[in-house]
């Protein structure tokens, strides 16, 4: 669909490249608060109707659900198999699944799997509906437009066809199927969220709520934008456009927000709906309102039209759409690329198992524990000769000072006799106040034993550093080439130290820049 990723790159990223000095109240900055300014004037018919079909199966499969208070995502292949009283931890999951397969609804097998079977068929004839052609005899175009009708629209066809057997089945006395059910009518009342709740036991404050809450507090909110990034991300790289993490943080919090009104529970991403209105065609953003206002129809006068929805179809349209998202062929990309990366991505499959919040925070520590040792152990290229070379490959920041020290000392210092290094600093474009204690030490270390340690190129920033710690002794140049020149005592060479008397007249223009 090449118009939904131009209509959907538009939405996530419309003013994602602008430039960063531009002005909060500036029309780029508002159209990248509200992306419906940037492809509302492309919109067409077009899009109109595959939002219409998308916002229709999104909210066949997401009302009966949400009512239920299941999460579309994480429907368990069990609400497929029609058992009952199923943990949802996956290990638990498993064991008490095939503990109670006997309890297996043959009715809930049967139609789970039958609308797998169509979902796929309908989704295979889909994928291979030849293009249409000018030329083509107008009853063509016509058979054309109702199977990709029918295949787009797959999803609602299917939760369609279910309801009727379903309905069928209770005209003649006999429910093989577990139902949906009866679903209260109407929105809950619009009000400010209560800072206090009257039970039996007494009267609930809200710093009681609060410490109830406990880690929930901050766990949740994390999670759930972590998860929506994610999915955000996810579907971005299938469709090649880019997201603005910082949109996606306020679209979340204004919509819990406004949810608080009318008593909503905390809301975020979820890749089973998302799944859903990828593969139903949708193009742009207008879907959800489709979506939003089927919802709100619903909850007046469709909820007796949903008590006849089967679970196990419902279970059947979120497997078959959340399914092609599991790419295996990520773990041979990754053994290839960088096995590193293999380890955040393995501990966050496994503990997903267990529970989704534990997998991510997982996920995000173990790549956080990786990123600080590739900052505290820095890559450094070593020059051996009668100067010793050092060039780190990036910033130098407190976790590595450490390793710097020990690879100068070991190198320089604890040889026989001791010799003069130079640190070259051309990569370096930040340090901070721990790395400057630390060159300070190896000055100091290197004068005791009567050598000299220079720094070349330093950058702009890194200079300004140094100048406001007024630190002592530090002797740069500008070229390697003097440094060395200068260290093996041939003449013609001064070095500059860092002072504001001895700073070269370009480097002070660009210091006062």
């Amino acid at each position: 669909m090449p118009s939904s990723v131009k209509a959907l790159g538009q939405a996530r990223t419309s003013g994602a490249s602008m430039a960063p000095q531009a002005h909060c109240c500036s029309p780029a900055a508002v159209q990248r608060r509200l992306p419906i300014l940037a492809w509302l004037p492309d919109y067409s018919l077009q899009w109109l109707k595959m939002d219409f079909i998308a916002g229709l199966s999104v909210g066949l499969t997401v009302i009966p659900q949400a009512l239920a208070y299941a999460e579309v995502a994480g429907l368990p292949p069990q609400n497929l198999l029609g058992l009952q009283d199923i943990p949802r931890q996956f290990l638990l999951q498993v064991y008490q699944t095939f503990r109670k397969v006997g309890e297996t609804r043959v009715g809930d097998a049967v139609l789970g799997l039958v609308c797998m079977v169509l979902l796929l068929v309908l989704k295979l004839m889909r994928d291979h509906v030849p293009p249409v052609h000018p030329e083509m005899p107008p009853g063509v175009r016509l058979s054309h437009g109702l199977v990709w009708t029918a295949t787009t629209a797959r999803n609602a066809l299917v939760v369609s066809f279910a309801t009727l057997v379903a309905y069928t089945f209770e005209v003649t006395g006999y429910q093989p199927f577990v139902l949906t059910g009866q679903t209260a009518e109407g929105l809950p009342p619009v009000r400010i969220p209560p800072f206090s709740v009257t039970t039996a036991n007494g009267t609930v404050s809200f710093t009681e709520m609060v410490q109830d809450m406990g880690a929930g507090l901050a766990v949740v909110p994390l999670v759930g934008l972590l998860e929506s990034i994610a999915v955000a991300k996810s579907f971005a790289s299938q469709n090649n456009y880019r997201i603005d993490a910082n949109q996606e943080l306020l679209a979340i919090g204004l919509t819990n927000v406004l949810g608080s009104l009318v008593s909503s529970y905390p809301v975020t991403g979820s890749f089973g709906r998302t799944a859903v209105n990828a593969q139903s065609g949708v193009c742009t953003p207008a879907g959800g309102l489709v979506t939003g206002v089927l919802v709100l129809l619903s909850l007046d006068y469709l909820t007796s039209l949903f008590y006849y929805i089967p679970k196990a179809a419902l279970a059947a349209v979120i497997i078959t759409a959340v399914a092609p998202l599991f790419d295996t062929r990520i773990f041979g990309t990754l053994w290839r690329v960088k096995r590193l990366d293999l380890l955040p991505l393995c501990l966050t499959f496994l503990l997903c198992f267990w529970e989704v919040q534990y997998g991510i925070l997982a996920g995000t520590l173990v790549s956080v524990l990786i990123l600080l040792h590739s900052v505290a152990r820095p890559k450094m290229q070593v020059s051996e000769g009668p100067v010793l070379v050092l060039q780190p490959a990036s910033g130098l920041h407190f976790p590595a000072v450490e390793a710097l020290r020990e690879a100068v000392l070991t190198r320089a210092l604890e040889a026989s006799p001791p010799r003069c290094a130079v640190l070259e600093c051309t990569h370096v474009c930040s340090i901070d106040y721990t790395v400057v204690l630390g060159l300070e030490e190896l000055v100091g270390d290197f004068r005791r034993h009567g050598v000299t340690l220079a720094l070349v190129g330093l950058q702009v920033p890194v200079l300004r550093v140094l100048l406001s710690a007024d630190l002592k002794g530090v002797q740069y140049f500008s070229t390697l080439e003097e440094a060395e020149k200068y260290l093996r005592q041939e003449p013609g060479t001064q070095p500059y130290n860092v002072s504001e008397d001895s700073v070269p007249e370009h480097k002070i223009a660009l210091l006062k820049a």
